[in-house]
């Protein structure tokens, strides 16, 4: 029955995009590839290309490199593993394989009506297929392509590891993390102040946030984000502001919305980390960030496209017994983002898992006959069972 609803889902949102997916493949083999240096590396697992709004199948399985000024722009505040952002620093590089999913997602966001309400995909997979690393690509794309950035990394963290929190001053029966709330504005200022300064977006209603301080109405949107790092007691409640006046701009043309975020599901689970003063676990829905994201999620908005992740780490219970995401989402879940486009991400292809070990000795980070040998790389290819996670843990301890 499961399989027989995704199947639905997916052939009803695909069915709405004027490039179905039966067509990807062979719409984006027979795409040109722009920029790309005709004195192009004997190193086959790279590309000199490393715009990804030009990524295509031609690209696939190798390896581009992100600039130290994107990576600073875009992950400065999260959205890389941390098992891989302990490789970028000892690799001294931050490179990131051109996979299918990403490419099937591009091709989704070059072709979608955006006079329509904004499509969601969903991204699903096996723990360590590399769901976070294909969001990574398509933010990425999205800095290059100029829109907007609706990036909320830490899912996981504020419900599970929250640094502060405190009783909701504006919905009563809710609590804050102020904290969080504010380093979530922060990472939004620092994507997005670029493009922020130069499309001039303006509020528009007048807020008051006490009896001394309050935003009029046209007031620049980049003064609200600075008063809500400023003013931690507000951050929260600037948060969904934020999340309302990007869809009112979006509806009406002023900018093109991105919003990615990772471990979606973790939304729909009855119980958190997060405990009252009364020590009682605060359920997601009583979390005032938890309202920004659905908010922002739904289907009353145009000019903007939406892609999340779902994770198994993130469940419990029956719903870990698989990684589909109606079994993830649960009933309210399903519901909130139906219909939605889902993406299956993988485990690594041969093309793939032989382009990450020629990058790694490349790296110098396999060094031994046993990691270089054919009879080394089958093994390490055995033991990870082509997953990309495994596969960076068996050769980091090599």
């Amino acid at each position: 029955m499961k399989m027989v609803l995704r199947t639905l889902v997916c052939d009803t949102m695909r069915n709405a995009i004027r490039s179905p997916s039966s067509r990807f493949m062979s719409a984006a083999s027979a795409e040109p590839v722009p920029h790309i240096n005709k004195n192009e590396s004997t190193q086959t697992f790279r590309t000199t290309e490393n715009d990804p709004v030009h990524h295509t199948i031609s690209q696939e399985a190798k390896y581009y490199t992100i600039s130290p000024e994107v990576q600073k722009q875009l992950f400065t505040f999260g959205g890389l593993p941390t098992i891989f952002k302990k490789q970028v620093k000892t690799f001294a590089e931050t490179c990131v394989m051109v996979r299918r999913p990403a490419l099937e997602v591009f091709e989704y966001l070059r072709s979608a009506d955006y006079s329509k309400p904004a499509i969601r995909y969903v991204l699903f997979g096996r723990a360590g297929s590399g769901k976070t690393l294909t969001l990574a690509h398509v933010l990425h794309y999205g800095l290059s392509s100029e829109w907007l950035l609706f990036h909320a990394p830490k899912v996981r963290n504020w419900l599970n590891m929250p640094k502060e929190v405190a009783n909701s001053q504006t919905k009563e029966g809710c609590v804050d993390l102020p904290i969080d709330a504010a380093e979530w504005l922060a990472h939004f200022k620092m994507q997005n102040s670029t493009l922020l300064n130069r499309l001039d977006l303006r509020v528009s209603r007048d807020l008051t946030w006490s009896k001394r301080e309050s935003t009029s109405k046209d007031a620049p949107l980049m003064e609200l984000i600075e008063l809500g790092i400023n003013r931690v007691k507000y951050a929260c409640d600037i948060v969904s502001v934020i999340a309302e006046e990007i869809k009112l701009h979006s509806t009406a043309g002023r900018c093109k919305t991105l919003v990615v975020i990772d471990g979606f599901n973790a939304f729909f689970y009855p119980t958190t980390r997060v405990f009252s003063e009364t020590k009682k676990a605060v359920p997601p829905s009583n979390i005032t960030l938890t309202e920004a994201l659905l908010n922002i999620t739904k289907f009353d908005w145009c000019n903007g496209a939406i892609v999340l992740t779902v994770d198994k780490l993130l469940a419990y219970g029956e719903r870990r017994q698989s990684d589909l995401p109606v079994n993830l989402l649960g009933k309210e879940g399903f519901e909130h983002l139906d219909p939605f486009v889902p993406i299956h991400v993988p485990e690594y292809s041969d093309k793939e898992i032989h382009s990450c070990l020629d990058y790694y000795a490349d790296r110098r980070w396999i060094q031994n006959e046993r990691g270089l040998s054919e009879d080394g790389r089958k093994e390490l290819i055995f033991i990870s069972a082509y997953n990309p996670r495994r596969l960076m843990l068996e050769c980091a301890s090599l």
